[in-house]
């Protein structure tokens, strides 16, 4: 069964999802050259203090393994879950996907956004912009009436247009008390397939594009994952809500 939002429920996560999207944006624009992973970590947590939310990923737990970061730090190859570290240190001409999740008065909110260190290479240009398009045309499909194959084909004609990868592996997903309900909302996809959308689900909707090809490895540490090529990987992340009429981008940041 694929949750649905009372009036109650929509109010909270209009509530975590602002603050999520605050945080974030937040720590983005603290991203400079000699700033390490485990700095805007340290960030993270104080930022999250000050408007009372709590860390949904530290301390996540996958079988044996507990996560040790506030939030998820991916840079360059790395497509999701880099650990934060006072080795890795951010250098000009780096990318940096920065994903937070974070719970307040019981409901969850998440988003993610790639940031370039100081100038970047056209193509590497080109893979942010081209994630963020399809992060936007995926979010538009997520209208009542349409399935979540709308959103996965969505994305994937973004993807397939431009040449890049399209990691499998990894999905969307909806949202709510916790910070991964059903249904998965993967970034490939036939219009038409998997659970019809109706109005009051939060999905989280986050394309992951590669330059190369999309196959993944995962680190020694159990979390990181990054591409098998070594080629760079950009991801965009959003909480949505369906409506009655268009999708209302929750994590969208207040001016």
């Amino acid at each position: 069964m694929i949750p649905v939002k009372n009036s109650e429920e929509v109010k909270k996560m209009r509530h975590v999802c602002a603050i999520s999207a605050a945080v974030l944006d937040e720590i983005c624009r603290h991203v400079a050259v000699g700033v390490t992973t485990a700095d805007l970590d340290d960030l993270t947590r104080s930022v999250m203090e000050r408007y009372g939310a709590e860390s949904t990923t530290f301390g996540f737990r996958s079988g044996k393994k507990i996560f040790p970061g506030y939030g998820c730090f991916a840079v360059n190859d790395e497509i999701v879950h880099g650990i934060p570290s006072k080795k890795k240190k951010l250098r000009e001409g780096d990318i940096i996907s920065i994903d937070l999740a974070m719970r307040v008065d019981g409901f969850v909110g998440d988003n993610t956004r790639t940031v370039a260190v100081g100038e970047i290479s056209a193509d590497v240009e080109r893979l942010i912009a081209v994630t963020q398009r399809a992060l936007k045309a995926g979010i538009g499909a997520a209208k009542p009436g349409n399935t979540i194959g709308h959103i996965s084909a969505a994305i994937q004609n973004l993807a397939d247009e431009n040449g890049l990868g399209i990691v499998r592996e990894l999905v969307g997903h909806g949202i709510g008390r916790e910070m991964h309900e059903p249904p998965e909302v993967p970034n490939y996809g036939v219009a038409g397939s998997g659970p019809t959308l109706k109005p009051g689900m939060t999905l989280a909707i986050e394309p992951m594009f590669t330059l190369g090809l999309p196959k993944i490895s995962v680190d020694s540490d159990g979390w990181t994952i990054r591409t098998a090529d070594g080629k760079w990987a950009a991801h965009s992340e959003h909480t949505v809500l369906v409506t009655e009429n268009a999708p209302e981008v929750l994590t969208l940041l207040k001016k």
